[in-house]
């Protein structure tokens, strides 16, 4: 059993003078440092924050830049496939009325050449029959 004298009030002067003491020399500066920590770490998570939202801001930007050039895109091959087209209906047109040409200038020169041939035989018929009649009255 513990008979209380003077050496505890001693010991219990001691124990408060030691707290007092360990607090100014440990436990002050441990917590100082430990709030800095946290002023530390809240300061790069604010810091951490501001990029990834920033970063989220410039990625729906890229985004939406790339979905307008893709538009700008689509708009711009249309009307140049609509300028083919146009180009092209006009061309196959030119074509086709060149090719008419063609064919009307080598219809009439056809007819030409068969006109001046069915003259030629035309004006020789009378000399052929007169030779086949002479041939078939001089046989029979």
């Amino acid at each position: 059993m513990v008979i209380p004298d003077k050496s505890i009030f001693i010991q219990f002067v001691n124990f408060v003078l030691m707290l007092i003491l360990l607090n100014w020399v440990l436990i002050k500066p441990i917590r100082g440092i430990i709030q800095k920590r946290k002023e530390l770490m809240a300061e790069q998570m604010g810091g951490i924050e501001k990029f990834t939202s920033e970063a989220e801001t410039k990625l729906k930007d890229y985004e939406a830049a790339l979905d307008a050039a893709r538009k700008d895109g689509m708009e711009i091959r249309s009307q140049l496939k609509g300028e083919g087209s146009a180009k092209e209906q006009e061309i196959m047109s030119a074509a086709g009325a060149q090719a008419a040409a063609t064919l009307r200038e080598a219809e009439a020169k056809i007819e030409a050449e068969t006109n001046s041939a069915m003259d030629a035989l035309k004006k020789s018929v009378d000399g052929y029959a007169q030779k086949a009649t002479n041939k078939i009255l001089g046989q029979a």
